[in-house]
């Protein structure tokens, strides 16, 4: 007898034959992606800084205080979105919103200080087009910037869904949670090889 097709079914059974839900292998294969990028950015830092003949310090041209602040920052914002999961995962709806609007706020707080290690660069004529040097920096932490955005884009949707009780009471609305999570640590833990290649070395 031939067998039917159910998305239905599918969607309140969405393991893989793993163990390991749909979601979260999409997401696992999504930042394998990612990995690839920056890594292929880094194996480029290294290359074009061993080649140079001239390669400037970080912290003799680079704001460290405010890099510093941004890691705290960053770090802070991990622990948060641990917390925004751990509400989700007890139904704790106040509890989650309170966690996931925190890990936003300081998400923003990220690219503000970010604006404002850019803006004297940029006030002075430094740019990509600068050095290779600078190049290498704006390049892999505005590519880094763009993805803190568009985690704050996929934390706010889940944070709008938590008001919606369709949403809030789906049982799949735990696993998108820790999706987003799982993305939020990569961002972070990203930062944390970029701080101390860009800034300290």
């Amino acid at each position: 007898m031939s067998q039917t097709y159910d998305p239905a079914a599918i969607m309140n059974n969405p393991d893989t034959h793993s163990g390991v839900t749909n979601a979260k292998l999409g997401v696992w294969l999504f930042l394998a992606s990612e990995i690839m990028l920056f890594a292929t950015l880094f194996t480029s830092y290294i290359v074009l800084r061993m080649a140079s003949t001239s390669w400037p310090w970080g912290w003799d041209v680079l704001n460290v205080p405010l890099a510093t602040v941004n890691t705290v920052v960053l770090i802070g914002s991990s622990m948060t979105i641990v917390m925004a999961y751990a509400r989700a995962y007890d139904k704790d709806k106040g509890g989650f919103q309170k966690w996931m609007a925190a890990t936003i706020l300081l998400s923003l707080a990220f690219l503000v200080i970010k604006g404002f290690e850019y803006g004297p660069k940029f006030a002075a004529g430094i740019g990509p087009h600068t050095s290779v040097f600078y190049a290498i920096y704006f390049t892999m932490t505005g590519l880094h910037a763009i993805h803190i955005v568009g985690g704050i884009a996929v934390n706010a949707g889940l944070l709008y869904m938590s008001t919606v009780d369709g949403h809030w009471k789906n049982p799949l609305f735990l696993g998108r949670v820790e999706g987003a999570g799982l993305y939020w640590h990569f961002v972070d833990i990203v930062w944390i090889f970029l701080f101390p290649a860009l800034y300290l070395l």
